[in-house]
């Protein structure tokens, strides 16, 4: 991987690509720690305190820290995820986005209009909900009163969050990698350092959970984490495939010998999101309700207890491996790779075109979408049981290794890409 950017850096339209996605990057840094206008930082500290197993915790994590300090990206990316999600699944259920899908370039723009649309109106109802729910008693206290602030704090967090979209366009359209993801990605690491100062101070002063061999011991597991995502993320069934030989005119056509790639975890980090997403929300809406419904989440629902925490797990590896099968079944479908391999003469070796090569399909593909499931949710539910059972601060958990890793992987693959397509046009050139 360092080979890859130590080469990369050398070619001159590379290196400005780069140069180009590092200064979007600081700007959206820089960004994540402008305070937002009429905010008692201290009382959103404090009402952010205990949230971090909550829907809070997970978008903070993604924003760098950006709601915690309640800053100008506090709502970062997320309402622009949540509106790609949304659209995807909503286009295999309304005939006219499916129409649009599938009218090539125009129709994806349009598509791309669209979930722009939803993310605008997701980032609004967010915004209300950050500031007239949960960080109300933050906002207007010291620094202003009435509903005037409230609704400059509401604009900002929208502006900001449309802004970062903004980013992520260029990054993708002039730098490199994904530039939604590449935001997540930066939001992720920037923590990484706070989580090591953390760990020596709590070692030099003696706090409980931060002794020496815990530390060494949670660098082992994440250690452990990346290399096990890292195999999970690359690893892939491969079906042989055979094309009949066929006569056209004077030509012969077909008769090598191909494969399909079947990825072992086809949906990514997604089912992880979603299940840790659903897990957060009973937790999320005690801090906006409070009273006995906070009480009953608190004691049985949140991985506080060793009850909470042993039922948090169970269900949260259900779920993942729950919408991992319902992401594989929206992404991968046996009956067409049948129905295109048998009107181009191809056919799987020892299988017979139609129904039994969609069938052969299917089984193969529930066998490994089982294996990769169980993979994410080991990898999502682990360090909850270490967190309480051993009493160790994970504070990256196995989400945003999930996320990390598989960001470094796709910005690897297109820096390798776009440096083989470039001897490939000086070979023409010359």
């Amino acid at each position: 991987m360092l080979k890859t950017f130590a080469n990369a850096w050398k070619i001159k339209d590379l290196r400005e690509k780069m140069l180009f996605t590092l200064m979007m990057l600081a700007v959206f840094r820089l960004g994540n720690i402008l305070p937002l206008p009429f905010v008692n930082v201290q009382v959103v500290k404090s009402i952010y305190e205990g949230t971090a197993g909550s829907l809070l915790g997970i978008v903070n994590t993604i924003t760098g820290g950006g709601l915690e300090s309640l800053s100008v990206f506090a709502l970062g990316v997320g309402p622009y995820i949540t509106s790609s999600i949304v659209v995807q699944l909503l286009t295999f259920a309304i005939p006219a986005l499916e129409e649009l899908s599938k009218q090539g370039e125009a129709g994806r723009k349009k598509i791309q209009n669209i979930t722009k649309y939803v993310a605008l109106a997701l980032a609004v109802l967010q915004a209300i909900g950050i500031v007239l729910g949960i960080f109300n008693d933050a906002i207007g206290i010291f620094n202003g009163s009435g509903t005037l602030p409230k609704l400059i704090v509401i604009l900002s967090l929208v502006a900001g969050s449309q802004f970062l979209i903004w980013i992520g366009e260029l990054i993708t359209e002039k730098g490199i990698g994904n530039g939604v993801s590449m935001i997540i990605f930066i939001g992720i690491i920037s923590r990484i350092p706070n989580v090591i100062i953390g760990w020596i101070n709590g070692i030099s002063n003696g706090v409980a959970g931060y002794e020496w061999y815990k530390f060494i011991f949670t660098l082992v597991l994440s250690l452990i984490s990346i290399i096990f995502v890292l195999y999970l993320t690359n690893g892939e069934r491969r079906i042989p495939v055979q094309y009949a030989k066929r006569v056209v005119g004077r030509k012969m056509y077909g008769g090598q010998s191909t494969h399909i790639p079947l990825k072992v975890n086809m949906s990514g980090v997604m089912p992880v999101i979603f299940s840790s997403a659903i897990m957060a929300l009973p937790q999320t809406l005690a801090l906006i309700i409070g009273g006995g419904f906070a009480n009953f989440v608190n004691k049985y629902l949140v991985p506080t207890t060793a009850f909470g925490t042993i039922f948090y797990v169970i269900v949260l590896f259900a779920l993942v491996i729950l919408f991992a099968y319902f992401y594989n079944t929206i992404q991968f479908n046996p009956y067409e790779y049948s129905k295109n391999l048998q009107q181009n003469g191809g056919f799987i070796p020892g299988i017979r075109p139609g129904k039994p090569t969609t069938d052969y399909l299917g089984s193969i593909v529930s066998r490994i979408t089982l294996i990769g499931a169980i993979g994410l949710g080991l990898v999502a539910a682990l360090p909850r049981l270490l967190s309480y059972f051993l009493n160790i601060n994970m504070t990256l958990g196995g989400t945003s290794i999930i996320i990390a890793v598989g960001v470094i992987i796709e910005t690897q693959k297109q820096l390798e890409a776009m440096m083989q397509l470039r001897h490939y046009k000086g070979f023409l050139n010359k």
